[in-house]
């Protein structure tokens, strides 16, 4: 897809704090912006924003599953770290499953940030808090009666009412844990059968963050302070130049992030300690940023969303255990906080579980 690195041009004016969450019958106050950019959507929906939230609530919380024939294209892609998902069909297949299996799911929205244009398309990334109870069977087996909460991030690509692709990452691995399932014995069944089924999605290729011997590339900063150039720049020079001393340059002291496997750290060092953690296992890890939005501004902050595919070689040891030669292809999203152009608040999103599969794969 085509890359899309427009602002947006419009965000919450209530700003949600770090673990709020939007309540769906004060959405009108919680927005409250203009129908601007939306030629072609219900005119029942105040803005995009309003739109995501409420598209969602509708066909997850309401349980009108039809309405997918109203909000996604019969041509649908979702991209997951486990391949892409193709045509509507599938995507009302699971959905069902997911609700049979948790019949009392609440998806709550924690934020959503957005750009683009209703000609070209308009861009979403929806972070979700997802609460429920395992009371029929799923994929991982009979029902645990457990308890479910954690996050995923949507990335959607939408236009004229409906959503055209999507970028799925959910926290797999916490859901996992949280059913009581051992998560490594379960990545390797599982591994197995989704080899048995069709495969893996590609991970050959070079794993480049330079072009033979020379160094990584270099983006020069910007005139005057712009969020996406700051961005590139600051998951460029920690993760591909592995420049950790730079976190000092483009984090706020009391920087605060929250990711996969529901890590919680704060500061610093503990965000250097996380960049090792992953760099670690992965020596040749590369983290390539395939898409960017942002709203907001200088005075209220900036609210951004990255979306990133991170690929790597298993041959050091680390938190995943014995090196397996295996390569890993992972996609991702991080959304930031910017305030006088320092990251105050990072949620960073991929699919652990995933990794672990493909670390576990069969050869």
């Amino acid at each position: 897809m085509t890359k899309h690195s427009e602002p947006g041009n419009a965000s919450h004016s209530h700003q949600p704090a770090l673990h709020d969450k939007v309540d769906i019958q004060f959405m009108a106050d919680a927005n409250g912006h203009s129908r601007s950019l939306m030629e072609g959507f219900d005119p029942k929906f105040a803005d995009f924003v309003d739109y995501i939230i409420r598209i969602t609530h509708e066909i997850w919380e309401e349980k009108a599953i039809g309405k997918l024939y109203d909000y996604y294209a019969n041509t649908i892609q979702i991209h997951t770290s486990d391949g892409t998902i193709h045509g509507r069909d599938a995507v009302l297949a699971g959905t069902i499953a997911t609700l049979a299996a948790y019949p009392d799911r609440r998806l709550y929205g924690d934020e959503v940030i957005w750009g683009g244009d209703d000609q070209v398309g308009l861009y979403s990334s929806h972070r979700i808090t997802h609460k429920g109870t395992n009371r029929g069977w799923s994929l991982y087996g009979p029902p645990t009666g457990k308890t479910i909460n954690y996050r995923a991030i949507a990335d959607c690509l939408c236009k004229r009412n409906m959503v055209i692709e999507e970028w799925l990452i959910r926290d797999e691995l916490t859901l996992v844990r949280q059913l009581g399932l051992d998560p490594v014995q379960t990545a390797i069944n599982m591994a197995r059968k989704q080899a048995e089924k069709g495969g893996f999605p590609d991970v050959a290729g070079d794993i480049e963050r330079g072009i033979g011997q020379l160094p990584p590339a270099i983006i020069a900063p910007s005139e005057t302070f712009e969020p996406e150039n700051f961005v590139r720049r600051a998951i460029h020079e920690v993760w591909n130049w592995r420049l950790l001393n730079k976190v000092r340059d483009y984090f706020a002291e009391t920087v605060t992030l929250e990711s996969a496997s529901m890590r919680r750290l704060s500061g610093h060092n503990d965000y250097q300690a996380y960049v090792l953690s992953l760099l670690s296992p992965f020596p040749d890890l590369a983290v390539t940023v395939e898409h960017f939005c942002c709203t907001g501004d200088a005075a209220q902050g900036y609210r951004t969303a990255t979306r990133w595919r991170m690929k790597g070689t298993h041959t050091g040891y680390g938190i995943y255990g014995e090196p397996t030669g295996k390569r890993i292809n992972i996609l991702g999203v991080s959304q930031h906080l910017i305030k006088d152009e320092k990251i105050h608040n990072e949620w960073t999103l991929f699919d652990e579980f995933a990794l672990l599969k493909q670390l576990h794969r069969p050869t």
